[in-house]
């Protein structure tokens, strides 16, 4: 699941990503309201964490503009502000909850789980084939065994096992997983790619992730 992080604090910031990504997080992290506004605009979130007083644009605007141009990502507001005003304004403006520094991080993570739950799956596991991915331990398994996968590793089988039999270019894969802003070289995502044969093959799995000639990668039942 990829998360844009918009905090201006910074040490703050680098703290909450290194968390998000521990627990199989993608996230990006921007530093006032312009450029989290245009980061939504433009990229593929799947929710986004924003702070009320930010440099440029503050966060309220930031979701109020979202809202206007249809955009229903799911969005937590982190603030400093504990005024019952405030969190008010906040709901009211279209934020899915609200968070007031400080914080348990337990408390932020389950906070991430509650409004993201709705537009992932309700069950806490997806199957196809005889494999089986556990959203909660991110296990991956089957009748012959299972596999406790990495971040990454785990985040793209959630990509494929969530969309059997679709097309998912490098490019795409690069993008929702590593993020725009990634020095990761592209090869990359062929080397997880291979991670993740290796354990579908020692698994016995009745299926594979194929690859298409200059076209990407897609999750196939086996012929």
């Amino acid at each position: 699941m990829r998360l844009l992080l918009a905090e201006d604090e910074h040490s703050l910031s680098r703290a909450l990503v290194k968390i998000l990504e521990k627990n199989n997080y993608t996230a990006e992290a921007v530093y006032n309201g312009e450029d989290a506004l245009a980061y939504l605009e433009t990229g593929e979130y799947d929710a986004a964490i924003l702070d009320i007083m930010m440099p440029k644009m503050d966060g309220i605007t930031v979701l109020q503009k979202l809202r206007a141009q249809g955009n229903f990502i799911p969005v937590l507001i982190l603030t400093a502000k504990s005024e019952i005003d405030e969190k008010v304004l906040g709901l009211d403006s279209g934020a899915n909850d609200y968070l007031t520094k400080p914080f348990d991080t337990r408390e932020l993570l389950a906070r991430i789980r509650a409004m993201t739950r709705n537009q992932n799956t309700v069950a806490s596991k997806l199957t196809f084939g005889n494999i089986t991915l556990d959203l909660a331990t991110f296990e991956l398994s089957s009748p012959s065994g299972s596999f406790r996968l990495a971040n990454k590793e785990f985040q793209m089988m959630e990509i494929f096992m969530s969309n059997p039999q679709n097309l998912f270019s490098t490019e795409r894969l690069m993008e929702k997983i590593w993020g725009y802003d990634s020095e990761a070289e592209i090869n990359v995502v062929w080397v997880y790619i291979s991670y993740l044969r290796k354990k579908l093959s020692a698994l016995h799995a009745n299926i594979q992730i194929k690859a298409a000639r200059n076209a990407g990668y897609s999750l196939e039942e086996n012929s």
